[in-house]
């Protein structure tokens, strides 16, 4: 192939997306992927089924990219989410919109997306090569090559760099990227888990291990009480802290070198203060002789129960007709308003998405070329681009690896 051909490193969401696109464009493309397989972190995003994007307009996925969203116009005007459902419709797979405009295939199988893309690149003529890139040659700020480890050096003048981040590493995303760019001169935004559970010192974490709690409201308070996230949905007590959907997506919005947080959880959010305290009047009443714990245990899971015994300060063996006013009003704004302080996030390795990696504006909006090294391409999560949950951060997979693939075969093709 010579240098008449566009190389793309990772066989993700973006880099698939790229060469496909850059043979579709009539340019010869070599993929190059470590793993014996493509896709694989594919196959376990949106629990298997893969949200594969967000049936949305232009201005909502840039207000659901959190981290440099401006930067992304350009790629998601040239390839949006109505684009990437009519790519993947085109190639045979069915889709459906659920809640949230939230877009899967319509068999809930990751394994259909997956399989959609390999088979387009094998019908495109994309040559699938089982190696890693360990360096770029680059000289006078323009690409000569890559050096890998299993073909040596490959001469190149168009490489798209779609390696991903540096979560879920047992997929192969080991943020290998990120060094190679660092040596094309680019500045590399400190790296951190997005969508990533988080941890907390309150020793009733632990002991509320393994809890998971459907319907409640999830609010999240910096230090001066503004709230940054809140919503309704289902979360999960861990020993280390908190994990689930909320959590996940409430972490996108928090960044602990700046700000410290606290998490309230409002066990019971369809009732009002007002309605609460009526139903919790009517329960002491109508058990007026039972155990202050057994009341407890008619409101909240089992598990909770020593917990709100211990944050309410009623004795577990008080009787219910006991119960005086200012007690009945400490465990209502408990059943609202359930703290807990969170000391952190998790390691970006359990993370969904990486926030951070190269510096946006070191790259080319319209292109996705390096400013750095003409004919480098950078795409995906390998940017310092992330957004909230909800098919979005796939949906800058797709839309940066289109427009790295497209202008990577254009150069090509001028070229020759």
């Amino acid at each position: 192939m010579g240098t008449s051909k566009v190389v793309v490193a990772g066989a993700g969401a973006a880099g698939m997306m790229a060469a496909v696109t850059a043979a579709r464009a009539g340019a010869a493309v070599l993929l190059l992927e470590p793993n014996e397989k493509v896709g694989r972190k594919l196959y376990i995003t949106g629990k298997g089924r893969c949200n594969v994007t967000n049936n949305c307009g232009l201005q909502e996925l840039i207000a659901a990219t959190n981290r440099n969203g401006k930067f992304l116009y350009s790629s998601f005007s040239r390839f949006g989410s109505a684009d990437t459902m009519a790519f993947f419709e085109g190639l045979g797979v069915k889709l459906k919109t659920e809640r949230g405009n939230r877009v899967f295939p319509a068999s809930d199988r990751a394994a259909d997306i997956v399989d959609a893309l390999f088979f387009e690149l094998r019908r495109q003529g994309v040559e699938l090569r089982q190696d890693r890139v360990a360096g770029l040659e680059v000289r006078n700020g323009a690409l000569l090559g890559v050096q890998t480890e299993n073909s040596g050096l490959i001469e190149c003048r168009a490489f798209a760099l779609a390696t991903g981040g540096a979560s879920y590493p047992q997929t192969g995303s080991i943020g290998e990227g990120y060094g190679l760019a660092r040596a094309a001169g680019h500045t590399i935004v400190p790296i951190r888990g997005s969508l990533v559970p988080l941890e907390s010192d309150d020793p009733c974490c632990a002991k509320l291990q393994g809890l998971s709690l459907r319907n409640v409201g999830l609010k999240v308070k910096n230090q001066k009480g503004r709230t940054v996230f809140a919503e309704l949905g289902e979360m999960l007590f861990t020993h280390f802290g908190l994990s689930g959907p909320l959590v996940l997506s409430a972490s996108a919005h928090m960044d602990f070198s700046k700000e410290s947080y606290t998490a309230h959880i409002d066990l019971k959010p369809a009732l009002d203060e007002q309605k609460l305290d009526a139903r919790l009047l009517r329960d002491l009443e109508e058990r007026a002789n039972q155990d202050y714990a057994n009341i407890l245990g008619g409101l909240v899971p089992r598990s909770l129960v020593p917990v709100l015994v211990e944050r309410t300060g009623v004795p577990a063996c008080s009787k219910a007709h006991d119960l005086r006013r200012e007690q009945r009003r400490v465990l209502l704004d408990t059943l609202k308003d359930f703290c807990i302080p969170l000391s952190g996030p998790r390691p970006v390795e359990e993370a969904v998405v990486t926030s951070g990696g190269v510096a946006v504006d070191e790259v080319d909006p319209k292109t996705m070329e390096s400013k750095k090294a003409k004919g480098l391409y950078i795409a995906g999560e390998v940017l310092d681009v992330d957004a909230y949950t909800g098919g979005f951060n796939l949906q800058i997979a797709w839309s940066t690896g289109y427009s790295a693939g497209l202008a990577a075969a254009e150069r090509i093709n001028l070229m020759t």
